[in-house]
């Protein structure tokens, strides 16, 4: 919800800036400064504000899981989201990063990991 919002204001300061650009005459300088309103508009939603509108407002974000692999877990660590993965075929456990802008992404694997391996059927 809070990312629609966010998106309604982006959208609103770009229409108001060709609105009044149109009424000054200048649809050319309105023109720009919508498109510098859209622009830091999207760079701080991509760099900042996604995983902080997930996190702490209930927001939405999609992340798949590479084929062949099997999800185990995920967790926030700060504003920064991990992910972890199992990959059978290579028996590695794969922890990645998921960090505000896809900047500074981590990853840890984990070599002769098999988190099936100790599992068992529940007994009655």
């Amino acid at each position: 919800m809070v990312t629609y919002l966010y998106w309604a204001a982006v959208i609103a300061l770009v229409v108001l800036s060709l609105f009044v650009g149109s009424r000054l005459g200048s649809l050319k300088l309105g023109a720009i400064a919508a498109a510098i309103f859209f622009v830091t508009g999207w760079l701080a939603y991509y760099f900042h504000y996604e995983q902080v509108f997930v996190k702490r407002f209930g927001g939405v974000m999609r992340i798949s899981v590479p084929d062949g692999h099997r999800h185990i877990g995920a967790t926030w660590k700060e504003d920064n989201l991990w992910i972890e993965n199992y990959d059978p075929q290579t028996n590695q456990c794969i922890f990645t990063e998921y960090s505000k802008g896809n900047l500074l992404e981590g990853r840890v694997i984990i070599r002769d990991c098999n988190p099936l391996q100790g599992q068992s059927a529940p007994r009655p």
